[in-house]
């Protein structure tokens, strides 16, 4: 018996919204502007498309369609789909990995989570307005070096994804997203606006869609692949998660390409936010991951109107943290629930605890534990703190294994009758045959190439 196929979205509005809030976040705002950067704009923003495309799309869909097959946990989706296609139950192992990751994420996550929270506060005061770089970046090296504040900042970020959480899908989930996701594109929009008016809007404009097809390497192509893979949130089994409580009547290539063009459309307004003001400032587009902690405030510190402009800034990151927390907290709470028949209630708040717990040593890996390297003695390990292992376990290594072994199953173990069925389609659509096609080949591909990629460099 299972406890997650007693719960169902409301309709496939809210199952879009929540969706999409499992993808759009800290990848859309926070990574995508500084990565397009780094890899010169329009250049890198062509990969990216073409990557959503061809690997994200498809395997965004696969995952949907095997957690509504299975109506349960990922576990249990995977093993109960397997059985019927005549596969190994041992394929369930990918649903406890993927599980297993997402607490490892959310981990970390919660941290950067706590940071978006501290941030709202720090801009709000105006306490930052008319630093430098330089002092911006010793006030970022004080907020990690304060054991206490980054503990509240992070047990209050995971306090609000698990009281959500534990309302349940509609009560929780569903509600949640449904005033958080038109907010986020409403206040995206507003600082899209804001900065074509007082920023060089022209400029980032051609610099994010004139690509330089001299500047595509390997290394951008590899790159834009990854944020691909990682912005759309596939790879973890939460939205198999999400897709056990999909109503038959959904279209699932439909709503998927809704989900991506919306996951997109943040990521390139995210950009159009950024760079405009970016270049108004002379900075460097390249910024790397301090481009929004350590970067931007030079320029909300020194506007008309900066604090509130900066606040609101990091609110609209937050909540796309928010969203995207939410449905990593979903596969493992699913996988408890059904494994000990617990209420969803006390699987969130068991979930949560686990979280914390593992979450602390993140919290001190800035300051008490900043000299600790678990796996030090690894020479491939080596100088890596508990936030940067639980990154690299889940991010290079997890997710890239665990999407290969999603489209390997989806693709070769599951008939094609039982994907045809799910997606509404025939089995001789050219549409579902170039799907097929990318989840069976090219994903798998893709995937092995970035895992080896991230594993080498």
């Amino acid at each position: 018996m299972s406890n997650t196929n007693q719960q169902q979205w409301s309709s496939r509005w809210g199952f879009m919204l929540a969706a999409m809030g499992s993808a759009v976040g800290l990848a859309n705002i926070w990574r995508f502007p500084y990565a397009a950067g780094e890899g010169g704009g329009g250049a890198f923003v062509l990969v990216y498309l073409a990557a959503v495309a061809t690997v994200a799309l498809p395997l965004l869909i696969a995952e949907l369609l095997v957690g509504r097959r299975g109506q349960a946990s990922p576990p249990n989706a995977i093993a109960t789909v397997a059985k019927e296609a005549g596969g190994s139950a041992s394929w369930k192992k990918m649903g406890y990995g993927g599980s297993i990751a997402a607490i490892l994420i959310l981990a970390f996550y919660c941290v950067v989570g706590g940071w978006t929270l501290i941030y709202v506060l720090k801009m709000a005061s105006g306490s930052m307005s008319g630093m430098s770089g330089v002092e911006l970046g010793q006030a970022f090296d004080e907020v990690n070096a304060n054991p206490l504040l980054m503990l509240l900042a992070f047990s209050a970020f995971l306090g609000l994804t698990v009281y959500i959480s534990s309302k349940g899908i509609q009560g929780g989930v569903e509600r949640t997203v449904k005033l958080l996701m038109p907010t986020l594109f409403f206040m995206l929009f507003a600082m899209v606006i804001y900065s074509a008016i007082t920023g060089e809007f022209l400029k980032a404009v051609s610099f994010l869609f004139n690509p330089d097809f001299s500047q595509i390497t390997p290394s951008i192509v590899l790159d834009a692949f990854g944020q691909a893979f990682f912005s759309v949130s596939v790879g973890y089994t939460n939205l198999m998660a999400y897709g056990a409580y999909l109503k038959k009547d959904i279209n699932i290539p439909s709503s998927c390409l809704v989900i991506v063009g919306a996951d997109t459309l943040v990521a390139l307004l995210a950009g159009l936010a950024i760079f405009p003001i970016i270049f108004a400032y002379g900075l460097e587009p390249g910024g790397g991951p301090g481009l929004v902690f350590m970067t931007l405030p030079i320029v909300f510190g020194s506007v008309s109107g900066g604090a509130i402009l900066g606040a609101l800034f990091f609110i609209l990151l937050s909540f796309a943290a928010l969203t995207s927390s939410l449905s990593m907290l979903e596969a493992p709470v699913a996988w408890f629930s059904d494994l000990w028949q617990w209420s969803r209630k006390k699987s969130v708040f068991i979930t949560g605890g686990l979280v914390w717990c593992l979450g602390l040593l993140c919290v001190l890996s800035f300051n008490l534990l900043s000299d600790v390297h678990p796996l030090g003695m690894f020479s491939y390990f080596e100088g890596k703190t508990f936030f940067d292992l639980y990154d690299f376990i889940t991010t290079r290594v997890a997710a890239p294994v665990i999407g290969t072994g999603i489209a390997i199953f989806v693709g070769w173990v599951m008939t094609k009758k039982m994907t045809a069925q799910e997606l509404s389609t025939s089995e001789h659509q050219i549409s579902y045959r170039l799907w097929l096609y990318s989840v069976r080949f090219l994903v798998p591909l893709v995937l092995i190439i970035l895992c080896y990629s991230m594993l080498t460099n």
